[in-house]
């Protein structure tokens, strides 16, 4: 019977890519039918994922989405997103449309052409190891983490790392500090993560509390949908309290997952503060938690983002059940929260060394700060990090912590992000306090442009 089943899926696989080439993706770039930006329409066969890899196409270029509709007749689709670069301007670059005419063109919408690791040069992924770790977030714990790997003769290329709901989840980017090739060596490897594994743990005695895995060889990874696919997976073992969430309730997406059997599908609606790449966020949580997405409007202008979606389960059945819809509305709010770090923005730029962030984040634990956001990358010989910090307590740092910081860092290195030095003009004066609108702007709109959600205090 297995044998039998086996068989009948090669055969729907076969199929599909009979489908896919006999109908091979189209994508159209039209610069002339909005005058604000840019539309991108892509028809494609309605596959599982599809969605998803468009969306991450366009992210990964740095586009913004400000509009976008799906639609799925049977086994097709057509999607269309207003696209505007990171100035807000439609895309008048050559460059940049070939780019993605080639990307989600024929032949290339196979989830391989985006499957990237964050800050890692084409050419090194191969000769790099990667380590996933995940485990209970603390003050210092990275300065920690990035010092036991700097003892272990290990330098970091690039890494990624989260921290959401208590929890920490990081992907890093590993070679060998002497050859600047990966570290295959098995024993060497085990002591890696059996070290690691010891640090996340902390004092706690579970041993659940903490996972350490590691690949000889880099797989490129897409960095931030690994990243959201460790965290959703972490959450259902290990999940903080929701009262400490509940104390600052408005700065919460509005989550609504509805049962709409009348036209065989799950309704999801979505409303929250706008930022960068809470679409991808949003379809990423809907792919991995196995839903097609039939039908859907997403708007995005202004300081707030609604989307709405029509979703049914891979097994062809809406959520039916209210565990099931409750599961998805929470893992959605979870997906939107995890990537709102709070945290005062600080970019180093300097020549890359062996033990560079080790020191680095030393020194953040030295003055009191600890990170709860790091993006790490190697470019050539240079490092180009950006960390978001706050004070071991969780709260805003002092501007006489941050100048000690870069007095010892070095001023010329380490940088206050450009678009973190200032506060947001007001919220708007439109009443109704209990609206959504006024629900979302009445947090201090400081930490929007603290996190760089914002482009502009003005």
């Amino acid at each position: 019977m297995m044998a039998c089943g086996s068989r009948s899926n090669e055969i729907v696989d076969e199929f599909e890519k009979l489908v896919i080439k006999m109908n091979p993706p189209r994508v159209t770039v039209d610069n002339t039918s909005d005058m604000t930006a840019t539309l991108v329409k892509v028809d494609s066969a309605n596959k599982y994922g599809t969605l998803l890899e468009v969306v991450q196409v366009l992210t990964d270029l740095k586009l913004t989405i400000n509009r976008a509709y799906i639609s799925s007749d049977g086994e097709w689709f057509m999607d269309v997103f207003h696209v505007v670069d990171e100035e807000g301007n439609k895309l008048y670059d050559g460059q940049v449309i070939d780019r993605i005419e080639q990307s989600l063109g024929a032949g290339s919408l196979s989830f391989r052409g985006t499957d990237r690791c964050v800050g890692v040069e084409a050419e090194a992924e191969a000769a790099q190891t990667v380590i996933e770790l995940i485990g209970r977030d603390r003050p210092g714990l990275l300065s920690e983490v990035f010092a036991v790997l700097t003892n272990l003769k290990c330098n970091i290329a690039a890494s990624e790392v989260w921290t959401h709901d208590g929890r920490m989840a990081a992907l890093m980017y590993v070679t060998d500090a002497e050859t600047g090739g990966g570290i295959e060596e098995p024993e060497r490897l085990d002591t890696v993560k059996r070290l690691l594994r010891h640090v996340l743990r902390g004092s706690s005695r579970d041993k659940k509390a903490a996972r350490a895995a590691i690949s000889a060889r880099a797989a490129a990874p897409h960095a931030q949908r690994r990243l959201h696919q460790m965290m959703h997976a972490d959450r259902g073992v290990h999940r903080a309290d929701d009262g400490d969430a509940a104390a600052d309730d408005r700065s919460l997406p509005v989550v609504v997952v509805e049962d709409c059997a009348e036209r065989g599908y799950t309704l999801v609606n979505v409303r929250c503060r706008d930022r960068p790449k809470l679409l991808f966020d949003t379809v990423c949580t809907l792919t991995d938690m196995q839903y097609l997405v039939f039908h859907g409007t997403v708007i995005a202008e202004g300081s707030e983002a609604y989307q709405e979606y029509y979703i049914r389960h891979l097994d062809d059945g809406a959520a039916a059940s209210d565990q099931d819809r409750e599961q998805l509305r929470r893992c959605l709010e979870a997906a939107i929260q995890r990537r709102n770090t709070e945290g005062l923005g600080l970019e180093l730029c300097c020549e890359d060394r062996v033990g560079l962030l080790s020191d680095v984040t030393r020194i953040f634990r030295e003055h009191g700060l600890s990170v709860t956001h790091a993006e790490v990358a190697t470019r050539g010989e240079r490092a180009a990090n950006v960390f978001y910090v706050v004070t071991a307590s969780g709260m805003p740092v002092q501007a006489q912590a941050v100048e000690a910081v870069r007095a010892e860092i070095g001023d010329e290195i380490l940088l206050v992000k450009e678009d973190a030095a200032a506060p947001k003009s007001p919220p708007g004066r439109d009443g109704g306090g209990r609206s959504l609108g006024n629900m979302i702007r009445s947090r201090s709109e400081k930490f929007l442009y603290n996190l760089g959600l914002i482009r502009s205090c003005s």
